[in-house]
């Protein structure tokens, strides 16, 4: 699909948002019905956005057009929607990042629900389906405010979403969509650590459409450690604890992914995915979640606070085989790459630059504190790619999206999330913490999320 194939021209006025959609895509898809009548249409569902009207506005609910899926999407009728701290960092930093981005604008990437419409490519969806979305709005050639999440129905591509499991709530569900992208993404893509992909059981392996990739871009996940919600039987080693049945290390050679920020919404997804595809996994968290990570799969998990937690995340490899580190959180960047050097892994997948955003001032205009984090960014990224290279080590910043344009995607949402949320070989993690009921609530989230949030990912209910 091009871009004019999925481009509305967008009117704004003191009210809501009215919508002339281009040839290709329509105010609804009468093909969905072949029953319906072209002299009497089905009036268009009732839709309503939050929008970024400026730089560094709330976010206000307006009326907001209703827009049906071109012949590869999808339209979900969203049930609950999460946020995530590029949505924070857009609302905070004004055209920092994004610069693309119209006003008003249509922030928001995970979306479950009920699906309402699918294009006329579709095979693996049918209205009626549970399934979770990764909403690329935000995204460069995007239609900005039909693919935004923070809206009661959002367009999403058919190969970025998942049918899930009549079990499991929306609530729950709708905490995957950008972390499992970007994990996926880190671990999986040609760019980033380049692994082996997860295996699917005989006969477990969803249904295949013709849903076609496009698109580009996305900053990852960074949410801070936080709460344990699982428990693990382990024995220790050193600050390290390992259960029985996650691919410990001692006396294997069992190739080894180390995931610097294991209880991160991203993290929490990489171990899964890691483990999925039969490596063993080293991971980082505060010592009140080494039971929760562990519960994901990692043999071993370390206090990322403890000065020695570099030298003893290289003692417990032990000589074994590393595949590659990925490094989440705000500060990972530089010890991942010198446990990189250490043990001879040449790839590390960074998530998280090294200076924190979250401390910039929302407001316009120059500042202080402004300078400082862009002065530290430039600094800090010059010296570590310059360690990198000198050891040999291929150190990328990942971008979720990036699965939009290459197998990952396919692999994730169509070969394996499926079957695996299905069958309960992955779960959905971390847990959400429901901010209220409403599109109103999200900027409370918003606040919350600056704030600062532990293990968990913050969601609102619609």
């Amino acid at each position: 699909m091009t871009h004019d194939d999925i481009t509305a021209k967008v009117t704004v006025t003191s009210t809501h948002l009215t919508a002339t959609p281009t040839p290709g895509r329509t105010e609804m898809n009468s093909a969905v019905n072949p029953s319906r009548s072209k002299t009497t249409p089905t009036p268009a569902p009732s839709n309503s956005a939050l929008l970024l009207d400026a730089r560094y506005a709330d976010l206000v609910v307006r009326a907001a057009p209703y827009t049906a899926p071109g012949a590869h999407e999808i339209v979900i009728r969203n049930r609950a929607i999460a946020v995530n701290p590029l949505d924070e960092i857009k609302q905070s930093t004004g055209d920092l990042m994004y610069r693309w981005l119209p006003y008003p604008a249509v922030l928001g990437e995970d979306v479950a629900g009920e699906v309402v419409e699918v294009g006329s490519a579709v095979t693996r969806f049918q209205p009626g389906d549970r399934a979770i979305g990764y909403a690329v709005g935000m995204e460069k050639g995007r239609n900005h405010q039909a693919e935004g999440a923070f809206q009661l129905f959002t367009v999403v591509q058919g190969n970025l979403a998942s049918p899930i499991p009549d079990a499991m709530s929306f609530e729950d569900a709708v905490v995957l969509p950008l972390a499992v992208s970007t994990a996926a993404s880190a671990l999986f893509g040609r760019d980033q650590l380049g692994l082996r992909h997860p295996t699917t059981p005989a006969g477990a392996g969803a249904q295949g459409d013709s849903t076609a990739p496009n698109g580009a871009g996305a900053h990852g996940d960074s949410s801070a450690q936080g709460d344990s919600r699982q428990s693990a039987d382990s024995g220790t080693l050193g600050d390290a604890r390992q259960p029985a049945d996650s691919g410990a290390l001692a006396g294997s050679r069992t190739e080894t992914v180390v995931v610097w920020g294991g209880s991160t919404s991203v993290g929490s997804n990489a171990i899964q995915l890691a483990r999925a595809a039969g490596y063993a996994v080293i991971s980082t968290a505060s010592p009140r979640n080494h039971d929760y990570v562990l519960g994901l799969g990692a043999a071993r998990v370390f206090d990322y606070g403890s000065p020695t937690v570099v030298k003893d995340i290289i003692e417990a490899i032990a000589g074994a085989p590393v595949a590659g580190v990925f490094a989440v959180g705000t500060g990972s960047a530089e010890p991942a790459v010198a446990i990189a050097a250490a043990t001879g892994a040449k790839r590390v997948s960074l998530a998280t630059p090294s200076v924190s955003l979250a401390r910039l001032p929302r407001r316009a205009g120059p500042s202080l504190e402004l300078m400082r984090v862009g002065l530290g960014m430039l600094a800090s990224n010059v010296a570590l790619q310059a360690r990198s290279r000198s050891r040999g080590i291929k150190a990328n910043y990942v971008w979720g999206s990036t699965l939009m344009n290459d197998e990952v995607g396919p692999m994730l949402w169509r070969d394996f999330l499926p079957a695996a949320l299905a069958d309960g070989r992955f779960v959905a993690a971390p847990r959400p913490q429901v901010v209220g009921s409403g599109l109103e609530h999200v900027q409370a989230a918003l606040d919350l999320l600056r704030q600062g949030v532990s293990a968990r990912k913050l969601v609102v209910l619609l």
